[in-house]
């Protein structure tokens, strides 16, 4: 018979022998337990040091911008009148501002209407801006009487009234649809014909006074056709005007509130006038977010130097030491942060390559001290001297070059600059003077191509006045042609002794203008116009020849000026100084830790090894678990079969005692 339960057959504690048995062949597992605990601590140091540095490199990334050296504040004594604002190109300095009178949007509102849902007309409207100059303005009927209107040249824009959209608020939503620079609206007056069309000019400025032309429906013509210089079928309820105003008692005319090339450097937003009561403008460098951001930087690193020393630490009391004590990875950073901070920059272009020059310096604890003092009359003294110490930057000693940006190849250094040749534009000059009369369906269309965009182009007919005015409106309608407009392309139209120019707004070989064909390119430009493509800069960047696009030139060299890309704005050709390029601490500091702390940097690579120790700890677990299992079930097996012989031979005891016993009560 079988024993059901271990123990039964021979009063073992066969449950208790096997747990205690198991327990010491299960203490490797232990082992791997404290190991795998081990490494958890670790992955965990390793996502606070990540923690802290990321921290620190928002410090140093702040002081890797040029412009927060630059920075300056203005203000406004009544700040009523205006706001103000500086860029890191003002100047400090104290301004009388005194304004007389705000730039204001047109406005224009049509006819009344019985209803907003009834058709009008279909055609096409098209709309134009422009200035409006001299004759009369009656404020009782909005109307203009001799007065001029003059294109700004900016392009003339088209929208196509039909079956969808011919009733007032057809014709509203397609306005604001088609994004024209004017919202329009409807609005109800309370007469029998209530329902007016109003349209707002989106942006301010006496410039951008409207004219709109229409094709198609009388009525539809009726409603909307208005030039302040002929017809007029809408009324004018507020002029564009300019903002008038005077600077330190110099009159001033701006088409918009905000104006931003008055004060150097400083953009004011007009709100309110004050003739006769000047306000003043303040202008001062903005030091305190200098000194902000450096004082950032120092108890930023502090802080990362006590993560480090925390994490890498040796307590003698206890003879244990931290985490990470001993970690490569952690020792590497701790001592390329110092260093960097230690050592004096390369190739700096200003009267500072050490920190300890501005009150920046270490203390015997290893910590980071700011002498404000000291650091204030550096910053009085040569404020972009400091901006080169932190950021990374390019300073070229020609005023019409301009230092645009670098890569991690290059190299601090001073770069000689030779420019052989200038980039240029691609124009069409005309080969005569211009007609000055444009006919519908005769010399009014052609086809012309600006930076590879092509577009077809129709003029407005009529006699010019000049040729200055036919240039205008050639710039305009080319420059509101619509897929010229998307592409950004445009082109300007000048004119000398009635000979018409195109100019591309672009440089470069990529720069081009040509009307290829059409019934007007001959009365514009002659039988024999020249069209000549644009050319790109060319030129050396410390003796190694630079790649030119437009007007900027790069190295793309593997030289110690690799990566380095200034913009040539003009000036002479031959030898143009040097750019001088630094890469200050923040910058170094922002690479550096960046570089740590990348996908596929030190500390990934750390903590990806950390979890494959951990997987193969688990893979050896698992594999162990196996073992025991096998091993248990052996020993189990041995104690039943023990309990089990036990078991007989206890009962074969029981039956020879009863048996002896029973022999011994015969013989008595």
């Amino acid at each position: 018979m079988a024993i059901s339960s271990p123990g039964i057959g021979s009063n073992l504690d066969v449950n208790g022998i096997v747990s205690q048995l198991m327990a010491l062949e299960r203490r490797p597992l232990q082992a791997l337990d404290r190991k795998e605990a081990s490494f958890q601590s670790q992955l965990s140091a390793f996502g606070t040091l990540k923690g802290a540095l990321s921290k620190f490199q928002e410090a140093v990334h702040a002081l890797n911008d040029v412009d927060r050296f630059q920075a300056y504040k203005a203000s406004v004594l009544d700040s009523a009148v205006a706001t103000a604002s500086a860029a890191d190109s003002a100047a400090p300095g104290s301004y009388s501002l005194e304004v007389t009178q705000l730039a204001r949007a047109q406005k224009l509102v049509a006819l009344g209407q019985a209803s907003a849902t009834s058709t009008i007309g279909s055609g096409a409207v098209t709309l134009e801006f422009g200035t409006i100059s001299g004759g009369t303005f009656d404020s009782v009927s909005g109307h203009y009487t001799g007065a001029s209107f003059t294109p700004d040249g900016a392009g003339a824009k088209s929208i196509t009234i039909g079956a969808s959209n011919n009733t007032l608020a057809g014709i509203r939503d397609a306005i604001n649809a088609a994004k024209l620079g004017v919202t329009a609206s409807i609005v109800n007056d309370g007469s029998g014909t209530p329902y007016r069309l109003a349209l707002s000019v989106n942006d301010t400025g006496a410039a951008r006074s409207l004219r709109i032309s229409v094709t198609g429906d009388a009525a539809l013509s009726s409603l909307l056709a208005h030039d302040p210089a002929g017809t007029q079928n809408l009324a004018q309820t507020a002029p564009a005007a300019d903002a008038l105003f005077k600077v330190d008692g110099v009159a001033v005319s701006k088409s918009k509130n905000t104006i931003t090339d008055v004060i150097e450097g400083v953009t004011l937003n007009l709100t309110r006038t004050n003739a006769g009561a000047p306000t003043e403008v303040g202008v001062v460098r903005d030091s305190g977010a200098i000194k902000g951001s450096v004082e950032a930087l120092v108890k930023a690193y502090n802080e990362l130097d006590t993560t480090l020393r925390n994490l890498s630490a040796y307590d003698p009391a206890t003879k244990r030491g931290s985490v990470l004590q001993g970690d490569v990875t952690l020792i590497t950073l701790q001592s390329r942060i110092r260093a960097t901070l230690s050592n004096a920059l390369q190739g700096v272009a200003g009267g500072f390559d050490d920190l300890s020059e501005i009150g920046v310096a270490f203390q015997k604890s290893g910590a980071l001290t700011l002498d404000a003092a000291k650091f204030q009359s550096a910053l009085d003294a040569a404020p972009n001297d400091i901006a080169a110490l932190f950021a990374a930057l390019g300073k070229p000693s020609d005023a019409a070059v301009a230092y645009v940006s670098a890569t991690d190849a290059t190299r601090p250094g001073e770069y000689a600059l030779n420019v052989t040749r200038l980039a240029t534009q691609g124009t069409q000059a005309g080969s005569a003077a211009a007609g000055l009369t444009i006919t519908a369906g005769v010399n009014d269309a052609f086809t012309i191509n600006v930076d590879g965009e092509s577009a077809a182009v129709t003029l407005a007919a009529g006699t010019y006045a000049s040729a200055a005015a036919l240039a205008r409106e050639v710039q305009s309608k080319v420059n509101g042609a619509g897929t010229i407009a998307a592409a950004g392309a445009s082109v300007a139209v000048s004119e000398s002794a009635g000979v018409l120019t195109l100019t591309s707004a672009r440089y470069g070989s990529a720069s081009s203008v040509q009307i290829s064909s059409g019934n007007a390119l001959a009365d514009l430009l002659g039988a024999a116009p020249v069209a000549s493509a644009g050319a790109d800069v060319e030129g050396t960047l410390g003796g190694v020849a630079a790649s030119g696009s437009g007007r900027f030139l790069t190295d793309l060299s593997s030289g110690p000026s690799s990566g380095l890309k200034i913009e040539v704005t003009g000036g002479a050709l031959g030898d143009r100084g040097k750019v001088n390029f630094s890469r200050g601490y923040a910058a170094t500091l922002d690479k550096l830790v960046e570089d740590f702390l990348a996908s596929d940097g030190a500390i990934a690579a750390r903590t990806e090894g950390i979890n494959a120790s951990i997987k193969t700890l688990d893979n050896r677990r698992d594999e162990m678990e196996r073992r025991l299992q096998d091993v248990e079930t052996r020993i189990r097996a041995q104690f039943t079969a023990l309990d089990t012989l036990l078991g007989r031979m206890s009962a074969t005891s029981t039956f020879l005692t009863q048996q002896l016993a029973k022999l011994d009560a015969q013989t008595k």
